[in-house]
């Protein structure tokens, strides 16, 4: 476990995300158990309360003004306090018009409003990271927010910055140079410059991970990373040249390789971290070994963005089985990573 100082005990922010899905549910879950750093949910302290009372959970959920109140507070009365206490940022209040496992705007509006508290803390200072709970793209939409998920809000409320989604477990981490678009688009949205950046963001991932010198990987974006021109020209026009660009830079990459070979030889710890070129290509290795280690990173903010690897979940939103599994690994990494940069 990590040391901690006066200034590690600044507080980690949890986004309560859709309150329909099952991030209130996780959140409560995983609070109302000790945890080793001081922490805030940002959402509806009524909501949370609601759902800790339904799940039986032996908690109080305090509503408070500022995360700033929690730094005044030492690790034993945060942490060891009997009921565990749940501090909670107030930002929203849920109508009862929500209901659990449906979509609607109410829901959509009250996940967007903890996330711009939270940013704004986080850029303040105030919280060292947040950590994110699912939100449902088509509720933000219905309540006229115009991001298609946490990855781009996150990137414009921090001053429209350049950013990369890793996906992480302790088998893969995953590093996209394209996000939420559509496989016709991706090609075109593939340049020298965005390549050039990934990999740059996947070797910085790596190092506040642990490798000194990490071994980044690039993935092909055609069928055998092109078959030397046979099936697309993208890898010799484009992601070649980004790699030798990067290599001159210190950087330890490789490839492309075909993306069908990658990830399996990556697991088997050829390679450190992979760069891949769209969503589903980079995302489903990682799914595919199991939801419940799986960390959502985003690079390139001027805080640390982390989250779960799963949806709001609503088939299973109603019944109270929801795993906070994956919550607890974000958190983790979380700390993992703001600790990097405080002592960097």
């Amino acid at each position: 476990m990590t040391e901690h100082s006066s200034e590690t005990l600044t507080p980690i922010g949890f986004t309560m995300g859709d309150p329909a899905g099952i991030g209130p549910e996780i959140i409560v879950r995983l609070l109302a158990k000790p945890q080793p750093w001081p922490c805030v949910v940002y959402g509806d302290p009524d909501w949370l309360q609601k759902t800790a009372k339904w799940l039986q959970l032996d908690c109080e959920i305090r509503t408070i003004d500022s995360p700033r109140e929690l730094t005044q507070l030492s690790e034993t009365s945060s942490h060891q306090s009997k009921p565990a206490v749940i501090p909670v940022l107030k930002t929203s209040q849920v109508s009862d018009e929500v209901t659990l496992g449906q979509i609607s705007a109410q829901a959509g509006a009250c996940a967007h409003a903890c996330i711009e508290q939270a940013v704004k803390d986080a850029l303040s200072g105030d919280i060292r990271a947040i950590v994110t709970a699912p939100l449902h793209k088509h509720a933000m939409a219905l309540a006229g927010v115009p991001f298609p998920g946490h990855t781009e809000m996150l990137a414009a409320y921090s001053g429209h910055v350049p950013v990369a989604m890793m996906l992480a477990n302790p088998s893969l981490r995953v590093v996209l140079v394209t996000i939420h678009e559509s496989i016709r688009r991706v090609p075109d949205l593939i340049t020298f410059d965005k390549e050039l950046q990934t990999i740059e963001f996947a070797h910085q991932a790596g190092q506040q991970l642990g490798f000194k010198s990490p071994r980044v990987a690039v993935a092909g974006l055609n069928p055998h990373a092109g078959e030397d021109g046979q099936f697309g020209r993208e890898e010799i026009e484009i992601i070649m040249p980004a790699i030798q660009k990067a290599q001159t830079l210190g950087i330890n990459v490789s490839g492309p390789y075909p993306g069908d070979t990658i990830f399996a030889r990556a697991r088997q710890g050829e390679f450190d971290v992979v760069v891949a070129q769209y969503h589903d290509q980079g995302l489903i290795p990682v799914k595919y070994l199991g939801l419940d280690e799986g960390v959502n990173v985003t690079l390139g903010l001027p805080f640390v963005r982390t989250s779960v690897d799963h949806g709001t979940a609503f088939d299973i939103a109603a019944q109270g089985i929801a795993s906070e599994a994956s919550l607890y690994h974000a958190l983790v990494m979380a700390d993992q990573l703001s600790q990097h940069r405080l002592n960097g």
